[in-house]
């Protein structure tokens, strides 16, 4: 009887601890895991001028894309295009391509501007044929100028066999490599706003029009969101790329296999931007200083520096920024304005992120008895 009686009491405390500290514990968890975790096979949140990432989960793993690939379609038929308002016809090729359409019919006349709303709102695998087939004369050199064009971004672990993202074994990217070519694309005006809209409407020569409902849900449900774009295969699962801007900072996220991808998005660009503020780091500049003048009308000269470095930082990082000047101790007059005397460079922690030469900001004449009567002889 003894025995059991402290069997229960057992029982009766590891009850009570496991709701004391059970409790506290799931009430924790949530927070502290949500910025790491994810359902998605890849997933990538990237701040766009910097290019820092932000948070990830297997950001390199090559993995198909779906209609994300759109985006690397979109971008470079913008940079290539010339006229993107010029009317051209749809040929046969364009027609009855497998997949999401635009129900494009041959003959048809529109300009490329029209048919990349068409890309990017609805998805029309048909649409991005028609616009690479115009653009470069033939599907292959339309791919073949879009893998050019992700190596220049510093996309070197994708490669890209067709316009659309329909599954194809050697038609991949990575989460990272697809938030690169996200935040470069994000830089141009016409991509910018093409993937923010949410409904438009085009209309081909003869006037027909199709109505278009933009597939991204996050431009209605997330504050600042603007862009990108959604996909679904059955090898690359339910794939998305949103974007979203707030004071200032604009971030880019990434997931590829994600079944609730409309949610995880929002969830990492929230925890982005309550984590991370973007600064300009030129501002933890000492500037303008002061420099000697040897031989000049002026003992000193000022000296500053004219670039700009945006970074983000969380709050705890702003101390660990380190600001280090290689600045000569003294000019010989005269001194010309804009002239060079050094460098400045910023460090995070131990890591070198930005290097800037510094200039002087005002000229000074050399003190001397010809300067003094070549500006009497200037004056008069």
């Amino acid at each position: 009887m003894k025995m059991l009686r402290l069997t229960c009491l057992f029982f009766v405390i590891l009850f009570f601890l496991t709701a004391i500290f059970g409790g506290i514990i799931f009430s924790l968890t949530p927070k502290t895991l949500a910025y790491n975790s994810s359902s998605a096979k890849a997933m990538c949140v990237m701040e766009t001028t910097s290019k820092r990432v932000l948070n990830s989960k297997n950001m390199d793993a090559k993995l198909a894309m779906a209609s994300t690939t759109k985006i690397m379609t979109a971008i470079t038929a913008i940079e290539n295009c010339g006229d993107l308002d010029k009317p051209f016809e749809i040929s046969p090729k364009a027609v009855g391509v497998p997949g999401t359409s635009l129900y494009l019919r041959k003959g048809e006349v529109f300009s490329t501007r029209d048919l990349l709303y068409g890309l990017m709102l609805i998805s029309g695998n048909d649409a991005s044929v028609a616009i690479g087939e115009h653009i470069s004369g033939s599907i292959s050199a339309f791919v073949g100028l879009m893998n050019k064009t992700a190596k220049k971004m510093g996309a070197n672990n994708s490669h890209f066999d067709n316009t659309h993202g329909l599954d194809s074994k050697t038609h991949y990217t990575t989460a990272y490599d697809l938030a690169l070519i996200t935040s470069y694309a994000m830089q141009n005006p016409t991509f910018r706003e093409i993937v923010s809209t949410k409904n438009t409407k085009i209309s081909n020569a003869d006037g027909k029009s199709r109505y278009l409902k933009n597939k991204n849900k996050l431009l209605n449900s997330f504050d600042g969101c603007n862009g990108v774009k959604t996909g679904f295969t059955d090898d690359a699962g339910r794939c998305l790329v949103s974007s979203a801007e707030r004071d200032g900072m604009d971030i880019v996220c990434v997931v590829l296999n994600c079944g609730p991808m409309f949610e995880e998005c929002s969830r990492f660009m929230e925890e982005a931007f309550d984590n991370y503020k973007l600064y300009d780091l030129t501002k933890f500049y000492n500037f303008p200083q002061e420099i000697a003048v040897n031989n000049g009308r002026e003992q000193m000269v000022k000296v500053a520096t004219f670039g700009q470095y945006l970074y983000p930082l969380k709050e705890s990082e702003k101390d660990m920024v380190k600001i280090k000047y290689q600045l000569a101790p003294s000019i010989e007059a005269p001194v010309e304005k804009g002239q060079e005397v050094g460098k400045v460079e910023i460090y995070i922690d131990k890591d070198l992120h930005f290097s800037e030469k510094i200039f002087t900001i005002e000229s000074v004449r050399r003190n001397s008895l010809w300067q003094k009567l070549f500006d009497v002889l200037t004056e008069w």
